[in-house]
């Protein structure tokens, strides 16, 4: 499987880390949707989106890339970090991945360190995530995407 997951992480760089360990598992290429870079997601096998949520939902530079550059039929998957609280979650992902007619195979969501706005007054939340046991269920999530596509 050929896999490209498309993201966003400054913050803390909390989903970052959880890309990284996902990585760990096979070939995926890992593209920053705030560079300039060329890519043809449709050479890939299953695209991926990632970010941590900001005001209760992703990103919106990877929505507005999902919205730019997903192809029609692809297979696609969610990755997100959250402080407090899940928010939407991928529900935006989710309703472009349907007018495109792109598969969801799943989504992967685990807790981050946030000292974003008033988090930051109190030392922020979420301390020492994504953790270990994060990192693992990340891995575990890859793994069975990785088998549902074979």
């Amino acid at each position: 499987m050929k896999a490209v997951i498309c993201y966003y992480s400054r913050h803390h760089g909390n989903t970052r880390k959880v890309l990284e360990a996902m990585a760990e598992e096979g070939a995926v290429d890992l593209v920053d949707v705030t560079t300039r870079q060329s890519v043809r997601l449709e050479e890939y096998d299953c695209i991926g989106f990632a970010s941590g949520i900001y005001g209760f939902e992703f990103q919106k530079a990877v929505v507005e890339f999902a919205r730019q550059y997903l192809p029609q039929g692809k297979p696609v998957f969610f990755v997100y970090t959250y402080g407090a609280a899940k928010g939407t979650g991928a529900k935006a992902l989710t309703e472009i991945a349907g007018e495109k007619g792109c598969p969801v195979l799943g989504e992967f969501s685990c807790r981050g360190y946030d000292t974003f706005g008033p988090f930051k007054l109190m030392g922020g939340i979420a301390k020492g995530h994504p953790d270990a046991q994060d990192l693992e269920n990340a891995r575990s999530f890859f793994r069975r995407m990785q088998e549902r596509l074979h």
